[in-house]
């Protein structure tokens, strides 16, 4: 089968479906500018990242964060939603999909229209503070440490300041989690955009909905390890891709 009759059958199961879901990882953002963090050139390929329980106890190791999510930042804010974060956020506007469930942490999403996502990993839009959750646009706090090299703290408790992701070793947010399994499990289609689908617990969701008999559409650059469950694998420009779907839709 060809890609266009591929595209067309999967534009009829949009078209047929009543709880669509869109499962993202770190390749759609690709395409605004944004490395993935495990590509040559992005944050992990040149640093060890800190782990969680560094970071609650080590001051050299919270400096060392701040220095890694300093440099990263620069293209992070700069990077605007692409043709694939459009048609997505279009889709979920016109009742195609119920919500989006991703793995990035870049807010492209939101700034595209879409209103319903579940950031599985947090936002690096925002700082948060680990002692009394306070939470705070991230900008002030970078151009701070970006201008004497100090550490930030809370300006609320003068507690430990971080963005407001999850780091290595953090439990995921439980209620986001949970959500996300639910809207998994109450899927009929499952859409899965640009994620390697290597990492758990988001690498479980289109295996839950397959369970629960969703149909599984995977649309990503390499191979990953769920394609032998998908019903349909797509390569390609996600952003042609997405729109040449909306297109036959």
């Amino acid at each position: 089968m060809t890609d266009a009759e591929t595209m067309t059958r999967v534009a009829r199961w949009f078209s047929a479906a009543r709880s669509a879901v869109a499962l993202t990882g770190a390749g759609i953002s690709t395409e605004s500018g944004i490395p993935d963090f495990r590509s040559p050139g992005g944050v992990w390929s040149k640093y060890r990242p800190v782990y969680f329980d560094e970071f609650l106890q080590s001051a050299e190791a919270r400096h060392e964060y701040w220095c890694q999510k300093s440099e990263a930042h620069r293209e992070f804010a700069a990077a605007r939603p692409n043709a694939g974060h459009h048609v997505v956020a279009e889709w979920e506007e016109s009742g195609r999909i119920r919500g989006v469930v991703t793995q990035n942490i870049d807010e492209l999403h939101q700034q595209a229209g879409s209103r319903r996502v579940l950031e599985l990993h947090g936002t690096a839009r925002r700082a948060a503070c680990l002692d009394c959750s306070a939470r705070f646009d991230i900008e002030p706090f970078i151009a701070k440490f970006l201008a004497d090299n100090l550490v930030p703290d809370c300006p609320e408790c003068g507690g430990r300041l971080k963005h407001a992701t999850i780091s290595f070793g953090q439990t995921l947010p439980m209620n986001v989690l949970m959500e996300a399994v639910r809207w998994s499990c109450e899927a009929d289609l499952m859409l899965v955009v640009g994620s390697s689908l290597m990492v758990t617990p988001a690498a479980d969701l289109p295996r839950e909905a397959k369970a629960y008999g969703a149909r599984l559409v995977i649309i990503n650059r390499d191979a990953t390890p769920v394609d032998s469950l998908a019903d349909a694998t797509l390569r390609g420009s996600i952003g042609d891709v997405l729109g040449q779907i909306a297109a036959a839709m």
